[in-house]
């Protein structure tokens, strides 16, 4: 049985090491995975980006969140030119290990627009509204 599978039916507070769990993870074709920031303590979903291991792993031994950014084809640490880091309060992995939920404590805006999140174009009657302006700077 996979690790996906006992993981699956495991019963709250059973754990399995760390290590068998990442090897586990089912990497894309580009050798990433799925990450949704989340705002620790208000629940509001900041953004959508992409780990590679090397991502994930420096993230999750250093608590400060680092991505994989597709279009330069390089580690990308938020914040480390805006200022606006994201500090790792606890990773979660959904059901088949596909997709992580980076629950952080967001520093000022986490999209490069200035505004708080990621999500401000809400599709509403028909058309897409900006909901958000960029925070002042």
């Amino acid at each position: 049985m996979d690790i996906w599978m006992q993981l699956e039916k495991a019963e709250r507070g059973e754990r399995r090491s760390l290590a068998s769990v990442l090897e586990a993870i089912p990497w894309n074709a580009d050798g990433l995975i799925t990450a949704i920031a989340q705002q620790h303590d208000s629940g509001e979903v900041l953004m959508l980006a992409w780990m590679n291991r090397e991502a994930l792993r420096e993230t999750l031994d250093s608590s400060r969140v680092c991505y994989w950014s597709r279009s330069r084809q390089a580690l990308w640490r938020k914040g480390e030119s805006s200022g606006h880091r994201q500090y790792l309060v606890e990773a979660r992995l959904d059901c088949d290990g596909d997709a992580v939920l980076l629950r952080v404590d967001q520093q000022g805006p986490a999209c490069h627009t200035g505004r708080p999140n990621c999500f401000y174009n809400a599709i509403r009657d028909g058309s897409v509204e900006v909901i958000t302006a960029p925070l002042s700077p």
